[in-house]
């Protein structure tokens, strides 16, 4: 049995700092660590953090209860990855600052911790720019995504998001108005190509601003390549990941024989014994424990 596992498997820059970030909290004893959403799309991280004490802020509303009732005075709050909206730093920070430091004091002696990517931190930037510039807003992503609703969240919402071609093709598009298209870190890289050859069809003037975080390509480009050669495809990762649901997407139209699991748990049935070579990829959100589990399980047990 040949297996194959694509070198960029696992933990992005962003997630590794997220999840060190926490990390360092919990080294140092802080007390009332919480996070603003999960710190990653990962149950297996989320329930080994929680373990040591770490707790989870579901939206806006709970985050907003927990501050006026004081029960955050004194802990830590840490901003994920994925970046936030407005609100919710101006919730957090004394005087609602417009921006955070990666560590500082917020009102009532609140620790803030951000650990949103820097990539993510790019766009925050470049839509508020284009946006007080008087451009219209174009996002590529899923208007669900929390990366995507933060970056909406700089700009009160003012934006349309795309979240196929289809999207695309029904804008009306207002000739005397320049647009900014950005995209989700972690969208699709052929359908952002696709929606930005529509665009450019459809308006007159358009920025285009590709986000799309380098090893998102990078790990794309090598699912798509594996599971060509494959004759079987494991992806790995959180199953409410967008970066592990797209390499899914991409991986099973190569290859039939393509799983998707969280852990070495999920693994339910074994390819058939014309198998000949089975290739491994993970999402960003994946750790490098997990894969190695699952690589040293394919490699004994296939």
């Amino acid at each position: 049995m040949n297996v194959k596992l694509a070198e960029s498997a696992g933990f992005c820059y962003g997630v590794e700092r997220a999840v060190n970030a926490v990390c360092a909290e919990i080294a140092k004893g802080s007390a009332g660590i919480y996070t603003y959403g999960p710190i990653v799309h990962n149950d297996a991280v989320v329930r080994s953090l929680a373990d040591k004490g770490v707790k989870v802020i579901k939206n806006f509303a709970e985050l907003k209860s927990l501050a006026e009732s004081g029960e955050l005075d004194g802990a830590t709050v840490i901003i994920r990855a994925h970046g936030v909206g407005k609100d919710v730093t101006d919730l957090l920070t004394r005087n609602g600052q417009p921006e955070l430091s990666e560590a500082g004091i917020g009102r009532k002696g609140i620790n803030v911790v951000d650990a949103t990517c820097p990539f993510v931190k790019k766009i925050h930037k470049t839509v508020v720019e284009h946006y007080r510039a008087g451009e219209g807003i174009l996002v590529t992503g899923s208007a669900e995504h929390p990366e995507v609703i933060g970056i909406l969240g700089q700009i009160n919402n003012d934006a349309v998001v795309l979240e196929s071609v289809s999207d695309a093709e029904q804008i009306i598009p207002d000739n005397d108005r320049r647009y900014c298209l950005v995209s989700q870190t972690t969208f699709n890289v052929q359908k952002f190509k696709d929606i930005v050859d529509i665009l450019q069809k459809k308006l007159y003037d358009v920025n285009i601003v590709d986000t799309i975080c380098n090893a998102t390509q990078l790990r794309q480009k090598e699912a798509l390549a594996l599971s060509r050669e494959c004759d079987a495809m494991i992806v790995i990762g959180g199953r409410h990941s967008s970066n592990t649901q797209k390499l899914y997407d991409i991986c099973s139209k190569e290859c039939s024989m393509t799983y998707l699991i969280e852990s070495l748990q999920d693994f339910t049935e074994k390819p058939d014994s014309s198998v000949r070579c089975v290739g491994i990829t993970a999402g960003a959100s994946t750790p490098k424990t997990i894969i190695q589990e699952v690589l040293k399980y394919v490699r004994d047990e296939f």
